[in-house]
């Protein structure tokens, strides 16, 4: 019986592993590190990194990483958590054409400027206004 608990214990522990969030290090421009305790370490390419590790990529370097079939390019000047740098890097690229713009609902207002010396000239010109008489 207790074989039996082990063997399901490393199994489900496998399982964990086999289907966690990794991300390969295919290419490394500049200066890429990762945390690794209280120090940082450089990247190199193929390194396998996990959804939680914290990157740091200096100014003039990048990093790109696979996720599945998926390639990520992480831009100079970026900390954080791969899995949150992975998603918030936008996938068009310099050189590329832009296909579909999604607008959504936003719309543009434009009204007319208030400042202090625009009022006194809609006021000037406003017949509304009455002047008064000095007796």
């Amino acid at each position: 019986m207790k074989k039996l608990v082990m063997f399901a214990i490393i199994a489900c522990l496998a399982v964990g592993f086999v289907f966690a969030q990794s991300y390969t290090v295919e290419s490394v421009t500049g200066s890429v590190q990762r945390e690794s305790g209280n120090s940082r370490v450089n990247l190199r390419p193929g390194e396998i990194l996990n959804a939680d590790t914290v990157i740091h990529t200096a100014a003039e370097s990048t990093l790109v990483l696979k996720f599945g079939e998926r390639t990520i390019n992480i831009p100079a000047a970026r900390s954080g958590k791969v899995s949150e740098l992975a998603t918030s890097v936008s996938s068009l690229r310099i050189g590329q054409n832009v296909s579909r713009v999604e607008t959504g609902a936003a719309t543009r207002v434009t009204g007319q400027a208030s400042t202090a010396s625009a009022r006194a000239s809609a006021a000037a010109r406003s017949p509304n206004i009455a002047e008064e008489d000095d007796e």
